[in-house]
């Protein structure tokens, strides 16, 4: 399955629109045309058209085949190919799955294009971009006639984004229009995609859907990432899952809580099932880097590491299968509803500016009493879950304070900021003391020569977490102390 990132711009034109001739670093090549036929699938809901993702079967042209495009930005999208076919590839639809939700994907609309492109080219005769010249004729799936219209693109090839924008001014100049739609499709089917409110009050629920909005967007973006195994996918939708379940804890004074309370335990299923690949990136990281810096390190890879990066092939099997099943699919359904109707509460109806405070003064009340937990532990291993509980409630006091950052300004900055310095002090004991543990149940019973080089390795990272956590460990009061002295003045 090929793919590419395309970068373009998109042009609406009268039909006697003239194409100028461009000027600056590029000569235009002579022209190609095609007729191009593609067919868009998607459900019956338009599931994925709303989301901006684009799934068709195209005929004519150089790039025959089907056709998957995920938004990657402005101006940019995630172009996947297969080869041509009868039925979607398999591939394809995998990546679809978070939007089609075990929805049939059936043809919505055919697309007919005359297309004329030119090759832009610099002085060394690179090919720095594509300029094409599309007349096109849209027809929707069961519905009678059809809509016509012209439209300029311009994509990047070689060349730099300047380069589009700099072209891109001289078709605006010659009487081009930004195209109000970022792709045909969405068009075509402008008129029949729900689109979810855009929650752009003063109110606190306002406030708080605008943050939500962008969460569950980061974990539907994420979702193709994580199944095609990209670097940081699984942290990322694994964050945007914590931050949901976070902020709607956080945010039961202006949500129903019986209408929200039940996406908790799903929420926190699904980080558990992004967490097993995540903590053993994670530990195979760790122990890779310091294996690497010990002075004398071991000619080959110790078999307990290996152990770990196997650990997170099979996560990922794992995550693929619960990413394909009827109860993430359901979690997806209740968020899309929790966006089009959520469950306001008459605090939710208050000004951002009054409500919103109390949110954060509540949320690091929970801090302060996870942190008395610590000295009222009757021993140190209940000091230690004081500690984590305590770190937990420094990570939702923060994200509570990002999700009103956009209505509190520098007030709601200046806790996340103090919030995240308390938690990543205590993150970093928690994580040595995981590793602490780790490592000694893996340390060897027999006293053979590869268990002998084992038992030093297995040692020397011990004591070197072991190191870490004391020092984190002594360093928390301070941290506390430190966010105590900076939050509550925000606070009072």
């Amino acid at each position: 399955m090929a793919q590419h990132l395309e970068i373009e711009l998109k042009f609406d034109a009268d039909a006697g629109f003239a194409l100028p001739e461009l000027g600056g670093p590029v000569t235009a090549g002579p022209p190609e045309t095609h007729e191009l036929e593609a067919v868009y699938y998607d459900t019956d809901e338009l599931r994925l058209a709303a989301r901006k993702v684009t799934l068709r079967r195209r005929t004519g042209g150089h790039d025959a085949g089907w056709h998957l495009k995920l938004p990657a930005g402005p101006d940019a999208k995630r172009e996947f190919r297969a080869p041509p076919q009868d039925d979607l590839p398999e591939e394809l639809a995998s990546l679809v799955a978070a939007y089609a939700r075990g929805g049939e994907l059936k043809p919505v609309a055919t697309l007919t294009t005359i297309r004329t492109t030119r090759d832009l080219y610099s002085a060394a005769g690179e090919v720095l971009a594509e300029l094409a010249d599309d007349h096109v004729t849209g027809v929707v799936a069961g519905s009678p006639g059809s809509s016509a219209w012209r439209e300029i693109e311009i994509e990047l090839v070689s060349g730099s984004p300047k380069l589009l924008a700099d072209v891109g001014k001289q078709l605006l100049k010659a009487g081009a229009r930004r195209s109000a739609s970022s792709s045909k499709l969405g068009r075509l089917l402008a008129p029949a995609i729900t689109k979810p409110p855009t929650w752009d009050g003063a109110r606190a629920g306002d406030a708080i859907m605008r943050y939500l909005t962008v969460q569950i967007a980061e974990l539907l973006g994420n979702d193709p990432k994580v199944r095609l195994e990209e670097f940081d996918a699984v942290h990322k939708m694994r964050v945007a899952a914590r931050r949901l379940r976070s902020v709607l804890a956080s945010a039961r004074p202006l949500l129903d809580r019986e209408l929200t309370d039940p996406l908790q335990p799903e929420l926190r299923w699904l980080a558990e099932v992004l967490g097993e690949v995540r903590d053993a990136e994670v530990l195979y990281a760790r122990f890779s880097e310091r294996i690497a810096e010990l002075p004398v390190a071991p000619e080959s890879e110790p078999g307990w590491l290996a152990e770990i990066k196997e650990r997170e092939g099979a996560g990922y099997d794992s995550i693929r299968e619960a990413l394909s099943g009827e109860r993430y699919f359901a979690l997806l359904n209740s968020l899309d509803h929790l966006l089009t109707a959520p469950p306001f509460t008459p605090r939710a109806v208050r000004p951002a500016d009054t409500e919103l405070p109390r949110l954060i003064r509540r949320a690091w009340r929970r801090v302060q009493e996870a942190h008395a937990g610590i000295a009222a532990a009757e021993n140190p291993e209940l000091a230690d879950e004081a500690r984590h509980e305590t770190r937990k409630k420094a990570k939702r006091a923060r994200y509570t304070a990002d999700a009103t950052r956009e209505a509190l300004g520098k007030d709601a900055k200046t806790v996340s900021k103090a919030a995240k310095a308390l938690q990543e002090v205590l993150g970093r004991f928690q994580d040595g003391i995981l590793a602490q543990e780790f490592l000694r149940e893996r340390r060897p019973t027999t006293a053979t020569p590869d268990a002998l080089e084992q038992a030093f390795v297995l040692g020397a990272l011990y004591g070197r977490e072991r190191s870490e956590a004391d020092a984190a460990l002594s360093e928390i009061e301070d941290a506390y102390a430190t966010a105590q002295a900076t939050v509550l003045p925000v606070l009072s």
